[in-house]
Formats: structure tokens, C-alpha cells, sequence
């Protein structure tokens, strides 16, 4: 199964969710991704649980939970840099293994930037 890297460290499998609170709004955001056959990474579904300036759900979000769900038009992208705040909660990463905030799986100074790619040789072989 490919895995979802930082250097060569897997810190996640090959698909995950991404789930942080905006550090303004406070409010809960949650991408899904999984690594395609190009060994690249793509969003497969976003949800969000509010709108504030500038984080308005798209026209044809869902609202599903209490959850806008939509389907962003983003190409395959072939990292994630996610920048570490002291002023809000740390990024949840969830996996096949579980939901723990990133900390615990990837240890990182505030304002730090990971760079989160798919592991070398990584590829969906048409799973998930």
C-alpha cells in the first residue's frame, strides 16, 4: 500500500484525512486524499463546518452533519506543506490506524513547515 511521507519517514497510509481548525475563523476544515496511480496526491473531498469571509463553502457544497461537503477542482499536487501554529490545535492526521493529532506521529517545532509527499515509489494500484 503506498504511504504518505515526510523525507522517507511514512507517517500515514496511502489514504488519509486531513483535519485542522482555521487559526482566525476557528472553524473545523477536514480534506480527504488518497496517493493515485502517478504517485502524486489527490484531494478526493473536502468538508467544512461553517463559513466566514472568505472560507465560504462552494455552490455545490452539501450540507450533510451539519457539514458542507464539496469536491474541489484541485489537480494532483505532488506535496502538502502544512505550516505548524502555536495558537491553534495541531493538524489531525487520520488513517487506516487511527486519528492522532500530527505531533504525536511527526514531532515539529511551532511555525515549522512540514513538507508531507508520497513515499518514493509510492502509487495506487487502484484501491480505495
Amino acid at each position: 500500500m503506498p504511504a504518505l511521507c515526510f523525507g522517507t519517514l511514512p507517517v500515514a497510509a496511502g489514504v488519509f484525512t486531513l483535519v485542522w481548525t482555521h487559526s482566525v475563523e476557528h472553524v473545523r476544515w477536514a480534506e480527504d486524499w488518497r496517493i493515485d496511480a502517478g504517485g502524486r496526491l489527490q484531494l478526493v473531498e473536502a468538508r467544512i463546518s461553517g463559513s466566514a469571509a472568505g472560507m465560504e463553502p462552494p455552490a455545490e457544497a452539501r450540507l450533510e452533519g451539519g457539514l458542507w461537503h464539496y469536491r474541489p477542482s484541485l489537480p494532483p499536487q505532488p506535496e502538502l506543506r502544512l505550516t505548524r501554529s502555536p495558537f491553534v490545535a495541531d493538524y489531525t492526521l487520520c488513517d487506516a490506524t487511527g486519528c492522532t493529532a500530527l505531533g504525536a506521529r511527526l514531532p515539529a517545532g511551532a511555525g515549522e513547515v512540514l513538507r508531507l509527499q508520497p513515499c518514493p515509489g509510492a502509487a495506487d494500484n487502484g484501491g480505495g
